[in-house]
């Protein structure tokens, strides 16, 4: 069958050679196929993120969704993901721990059976952050794909979220050699569109290979089925847009 799938949770070497936890899933045919290494967003790797994994496996990537909370303990996803956002996501997950677990899931991709050797990474929120800063720092991606990642431009501290990044990463934005798309809402406050309009021009500014799709009436986490934010008609468009996107750079030979 088309569908079939293996869905899995696996671990491998990460950040420190610490064994990350991790969700994946990867079709059973015997074609040769790239990888997608999914970053959860903020809430933390919950069931919509798994849906994301599975949604890949079913066009026909290896996807994996490693949990970059996984350090807190054991326990229930979204008691994990609490204790680590009372933190702070610049304290639970700093950008040095967050590549090498990336980096970490890039390596068991192409280890796995079928692969083609190419990876790319997809984030959202916060991973759409850390998606960015991969474009920059792990040249061994091959696409990279940013869904409205907040705080790619420095911040104002915020009170409500004291540990909350504020140093920004588009000073990295002239390493960056991997393809980048980014997915926007118009109607989104971190990145709002000015914050979009600056990131676009610093890397044209740059040269840097990269296309932004920007949406009105949708805002932050317009993919999220299962949130109020979800909206139909641009996240069937955004989809697209991505499936594009990687077809071109993780597909071709």
């Amino acid at each position: 069958m088309k569908d079939e799938m293996l869905v899995e949770w696996v671990g491998f070497p990460g950040h420190d050679g610490d064994v990350i936890e991790a969700y994946s899933a990867r079709p059973l045919g015997r074609e040769r196929r790239p990888g997608v290494v999914v970053l959860h967003h903020a809430p933390g790797l919950d069931p919509w993120c798994k849906e994301v994994v599975r949604a890949f496996a079913s066009e026909g990537y290896a996807a994996v969704a490693p949990h970059l909370y996984h350090r807190r303990g054991p326990g229930h996803w979204a008691d994990v993901a609490a204790a680590a956002r009372a933190d702070g996501v610049g304290v639970s997950m700093p950008n040095e721990q967050v590549m090498g677990d990336l980096e970490g899931a890039a390596r068991y991709l192409r280890a796995q059976p079928g692969s083609n050797g190419k990876v790319g990474v997809i984030g959202f929120c916060s991973g759409g952050r850390q998606s960015f800063l991969a474009a920059c720092d792990v040249p061994s991606l091959d696409a990279a794909v940013d869904c409205w990642g907040g705080s790619v431009l420095p911040q104002e501290p915020d009170p409500l979220r004291p540990n909350g990044p504020t140093h920004g990463v588009i000073h990295r934005a002239p390493d960056m050699t991997v393809p980048l798309l980014g997915i926007f809402g118009n109607d989104d406050a971190n990145p709002d569109v000015a914050q979009v309009d600056e990131t676009q021009r610093v890397l044209t500014e740059l040269g840097k290979e990269f296309e932004f799709h920007r949406y009105d009436g949708a805002g932050h986490a317009f993919f999220t089925t299962d949130k109020p934010n979800y909206r139909q008609e641009q996240a069937v468009d955004g989809w697209a847009k991505v499936f594009a996107f990687y077809d071109k750079h993780l597909r071709q030979e």
